[in-house]
């Protein structure tokens, strides 16, 4: 046997390993917005995550105590700007809790439709935007062409395009159009019939499934802790959902139809399945409402209501099962016709902090594939 020697050359002071910080944004095609990133690397691996947010705060919570019941709306509409109308809808239905109201039949199986297809809207934007940052062009512009679609449906009923200021105190703005509910419905058909791209194009893609999976794992326990909510936590085998477990609107009738999709991986793979299935039962929540409406008996849209509109001194609070987690609005009133306080819990805030728990130990080069797949509006973070 031929003896072997050892030789060990000296590599001076490159063996000891230098930390580097790296700034990732707040202007950076990676973060959906002006978020920050304070990255402290070890070689190619992330040993330190910070989020810094903050860049867009706009004192939305404040503002909430200057204006009346029937203009914080506005407000609310537009920190999550992919979800304006689930936003209004979770700050209606706590001044309706704290007066007591009950709204007309139409105007809850209309709110739960509109709640659905603004889902989608959602869903389609991250959809196409994700692969997008990992280097596929195409679902973009697929994810464009169904919301519009999509668009056109919310437009006609609504005039907006992004904020649809139509939920008001007591049910809706005013009542659907002549023909609108069949041509929403040829809408939700044609859109359903073109969702198979994403499942062939994206999941059937060996690249993206490659850059994904076994990616950025998020565990159960760090999703108790951090609050996080919506698909990126039932991605991670966290079954919660308030459709189904706090039902409101008309979820109680609609369990039948309602999917809580879930995954156990946890991974990047796994938050980008749950997001294209719930767009899937969201089209057919859509549907079972459309049909609905079908055979309900004309009426009202909303309650009347007086010229001052003064909430009883008291407290209350709302959540609702928003496209991106958990919104909730904890509101606090002295008996005038502002809110004394109005506490926003949007479910992007939560969601994000958990970086400082998920990307250290991975790579940098898997930071975009990690902070895509996470599924948050920087104005719902900073509100």
């Amino acid at each position: 046997m031929t003896p072997t020697t050892e030789t060990t050359v000296g590599i001076g002071g490159a063996a000891e390993s230098t930390d580097m910080v790296l700034n990732i944004g707040p202007q950076h095609p990676s973060t959906h917005g002006v978020l920050r990133l304070r990255l402290v690397l070890d070689g190619e691996r992330i040993t330190r995550a910070e989020p810094v947010i903050g860049y867009m705060h706009r004192g939305a919570e404040k503002l909430f105590e200057a204006r009346d019941y029937r203009q914080i709306v506005m407000l609310a509409n537009r920190h999550d700007w992919l979800s304006a109308f689930s936003n209004e809808l979770g700050v209606v239905l706590a001044v309706e809790r704290m007066l007591g109201m009950e709204v007309p039949e139409r105007a809850v199986w209309m709110r739960t439709l509109l709640a659905e297809l603004n889902r989608v809207l959602n869903h389609l934007m991250f959809l196409g935007s994700y692969p997008l940052e990992l280097g596929g062009i195409t679902p973009i512009f697929y994810a464009f062409t169904e919301r519009e679609e999509l668009q056109h449906v919310m437009e006609e009923i609504s005039g907006g395009r992004m904020h649809y200021m139509f939920n008001r105190v007591g049910g809706l703005k005013e009542d659907l159009p002549a023909g609108w509910t069949d041509r929403a419905r040829t809408t939700v058909s044609d859109v359903r019939s073109r969702m198979d791209r994403f499942d062939d194009l994206v999941l059937g893609n060996e690249i993206f499934r490659g850059r994904t999976r076994g990616v950025g794992v998020l565990t159960p326990q760090a999703v108790h802790a951090y609050g996080v909510s919506g698909p990126i936590a039932r991605a991670s085998g966290v079954d919660f959902d308030l459709r189904r477990d706090e039902p409101y609107l008309a979820y109680p009738e609609l369990q039948d139809t309602l999917k809580v999709v879930t995954r156990q991986e946890g991974d990047c793979l796994a938050r980008f399945e749950c997001l294209l299935e719930q767009t899937h039962n969201a089209l057919d929540l859509a549907d079972a409402c459309l049909d609905r409406l079908a055979a309900l008996p004309p009426g009202p849209i909303n309650q009347r209501l007086p010229k001052v509109l003064k909430a009883p001194e008291g407290h209350t609070y709302a959540w609702t099962e928003n496209p991106l987690g958990i919104n909730g609005y904890y509101l606090v009133s002295k008996g005038d016709k502002t809110p004394y306080r109005l506490k926003l819990r949007s479910a992007s805030y939560n969601n994000i902090q958990v970086l400082t728990e998920l990307l250290p130990g991975t790579l940098v080069a898997d930071m975009v594939a990690i902070l895509g797949s996470m599924f948050f509006v920087v104005g719902d973070i900073d509100k």
